[in-house]
């Protein structure tokens, strides 16, 4: 509000007084409770207004939401996001929308003010879901990887951070490396901005869409086992929490000076 925003009491309220409502929830039950509950968006926003459902929350339940808003005659873009909590808060995230062309042309300053890289995908709700959830599928894989190598390296005996200043600057460098490996070496694993409960999510939309095209995902779905065994022992902390049961393991831990 200090900075000339409305406040407004409950969801409802947003949606009268909006033009473009992005909804950026954690899975398809709260999407649709924002969207289509008591006192949810439909229930106020105008006939030719816009949700953009930016939450994954794969293809068919994002598809239910657009038939639910197209009845209201509201228009529904599915635009998933990358880019974690630092991509948010720099306004810099990734955004892969699908949908009417025009509606996405409506949305541009929107998206240009949340994102650095705007990608159409498609004209059929629901391709932004598939494609991001290929995406998290590779994520997964990135991770299970990254930690694995580092953790052979450490119990072998080198150093975490020659392992990590060699590989940093290598053909396997990515960002997931650069941000999850500085957190481990420092036992850092909450409050980073990588909730092991949403890549477990993402990932279990992943095989499901992979079940459903008959597609096979061995390596995919290893991750996703990998998740899990996370999730169960360190439900409430960030991805890289998965290095401890691979310590609990090899019985050596991957930090500074080790």
């Amino acid at each position: 509000a200090r900075l000339g925003g409305k406040k407004c009491k409950d969801t409802a309220a947003v949606g009268a007084a909006s033009e473009v409502v992005c909804v950026m929830v954690v899975n398809a039950a709260q999407s649709t409770a924002v969207i289509a509950g008591k006192n949810g968006l439909l229930e106020t926003m105008k006939p030719g207004s816009i949700i953009v459902v930016t939450a994954t929350i794969g293809s068919t339940a994002v598809k239910k939401l657009a038939a639910l808003a197209g009845e209201r005659h509201v228009s529904l873009i599915d635009c998933p996001v990358s880019g974690g909590q630092k991509g948010a808060d720099a306004g810099a995230l990734t955004l892969m929308a699908s949908g009417r062309k025009e509606d996405f042309d409506r949305c541009a300053d929107v998206f240009s003010s949340i994102a650095k890289n705007v990608n159409f995908v498609g004209e059929e709700v629901g391709q932004g879901q598939i494609v991001k959830a290929c995406m998290q599928g590779l994520v997964g894989c990135i991770y299970s990887g990254m930690f694995e190598a580092m953790m052979l390296g450490v119990k072998a005996g080198v150093s975490a951070e020659v392992l990590f200043s060699v590989i940093g600057t290598s053909v396997a460098n990515t960002p997931l490396f650069q941000g999850a490996i500085p957190a481990i070496m420092d036992r850092k694993f909450k409050g980073t901005g990588s909730n092991i409960a949403n890549t477990y999510k993402d990932l279990t939309i992943t095989m499901a869409l992979a079940e459903e095209c008959g597609t096979p995902m061995m390596t995919t779905g290893t991750a996703k086992q990998f998740f899990q065994a996370g999730i169960t022992k360190f439900p409430n902390e960030d991805n890289q929490c998965l290095i401890k049961v691979l310590e609990d393991s090899a019985g050596v831990e991957v930090k500074r000076g080790a």
